[in-house]
């Protein structure tokens, strides 16, 4: 029976540049889950997700795959929607990472988790990594993303725990004002998680 990996949790607010954090880590070996990805392969023709939703809601599934525009309408239309996805999508989510976990051949993997803290997976977690940038960076990298409004990026803002109190509640913060600090920061942060699991 092999031992359960280390398991770092990434998160950090829209903008903040997580998923490029990621991807240094991965750079350096580790092998990296991720959320977001995990819900597109569940959506996509032949996912786990897309039977259950169709029984939920027949309209949700559009050509044998499950249409987020749809999902967003009727979550905007009706109270209990997201709820009742949510009760759907959350465990086979938490399937996808348990399995990702199980197979991976390393000491070390890192989960890329945008609600980390607002699902309460940190406390699954051996270590939180948030992803941080000032505020008007932030901004100014969201707002360039195509079809991003003002008005968007409040509003995912407001569903999101504030970037204070996730630097307040995580073991390591990266900044990503910069690609050569954030890459020696995830240098650091590996390195001194090493040193724990090797101590």
């Amino acid at each position: 029976m092999k031992k359960q990996p280390f398991l770092i949790g990434l998160t950090g607010s829209i903008g903040m540049g997580k998923s490029t954090t990621a991807q240094m880590f991965a750079d350096l070996g580790l092998p990296v889950w991720d959320a977001d990805n995990a819900v597109h392969r569940l959506y996509g023709v032949g996912g786990a997700a897309v039977a259950p939703l169709q029984a939920l809601y027949p309209d949700a599934v559009v050509d044998g795959a499950v249409s987020r525009d749809v999902l967003k309408a009727w979550i905007a239309d009706n109270a209990t929607a997201l709820g009742q996805i949510e009760q759907i999508v959350h465990p086979l989510v938490a399937a996808d990472r348990a399995a990702f976990i199980a197979d991976a051949q390393s000491d070390i993997v890192l989960l890329d988790i945008p609600l980390l803290f607002e699902t309460g997976s940190d406390h699954q977690m051996d270590a939180v990594v948030v992803v941080t940038a000032p505020a008007e960076i932030q901004r100014t990298r969201v707002l360039e993303r195509a079809a991003m409004t003002p008005a968007q990026f409040e509003i995912i803002l407001s569903k999101q725990l504030p970037d204070a109190q996730k630097r307040q509640r995580a073991d390591y913060v990266i900044e990503t004002t910069t690609l050569e600090d954030a890459k020696s920061q995830v240098q650091m942060v590996l390195a001194q998680i090493k040193g724990q699991i090797d101590a």
